[in-house]
């Protein structure tokens, strides 16, 4: 499963310029700082879509994180790449807005945000391929609505956005192995859900 936004994994040209930019922005430079978040911003919005499922609450979640991010900079590790750090704020904050009120309900993607629907297959001239592979997106939009915050996100973080497995540790604060654990039943879940006849089974349910 892939999505359209690229990622930049670690050692690509992209990555090494994101660490020039960011020891130039911990230097003082405006320039550079500006340029480091408008390069991520629709990145750190689309995992917050994914996860939050609602266009207003992942636009509240991407203006805090990107703040953060600006107000931590001194702390961040140029070693490093830039977006699993980007990725772990949001993912606080994520978690900060669902404490602070109800998100509002999981939404289906209409319009001008279809773009931001995660893509499973490509392209097809072919209508009745392109009404099909609409369905499914659908559906998978959905489930991955029925699934509990920490499924999700995990699904997420690894199936749309590509992340290693060392990358979604560090974002989620959690070893290795419970990744991978946790993981499986995630996507074990996410066949059930996609494999009952309703394909969501109630949004948001409690983790096995």
């Amino acid at each position: 499963m892939t999505l359209s936004t690229p990622t930049s994994p670690e050692g690509c040209p992209e990555a090494s310029t994101d660490r020039e930019l960011a020891l130039r922005a911990r230097q003082g430079e405006e320039v550079a700082l500006e340029e480091l978040a408008l390069r991520h911003r629709e990145a750190v919005y689309l995992l917050g879509l994914q996860l939050l499922g609602n266009p207003d609450d992942a636009m509240d979640a991407t203006q805090e994180t990107l703040l953060r991010f600006i107000d931590n900079l001194d702390r961040f590790d140029p070693s490093r790449p830039v977006r699993p750090w980007l990725y772990a704020i949001l993912r606080n904050r994520v978690r900060d807005l669902r404490r602070r009120r109800k998100v509002r309900r999981w939404e289906p993607l209409e319009g001008d945000d279809d773009r931001w629907r995660p893509e499973l297959v490509d392209p097809d001239a072919d209508p009745q391929r392109r009404a099909r592979r609409s369905e499914l997106q659908e559906r998978v939009w959905r489930a991955l609505g029925a699934l509990s915050p920490e499924h999700r996100e995990i699904v997420v973080l690894r199936d749309y956005q590509d992340l290693s497995y060392g990358e979604i540790a560090r974002v989620l604060d959690i070893p290795r192995g419970t990744v991978m654990s946790r993981l499986h039943r995630a996507r074990k879940r996410l066949a059930s859900i996609l494999r009952s006849p309703g394909g969501d089974e109630g949004q948001g349910g409690r983790t096995p």
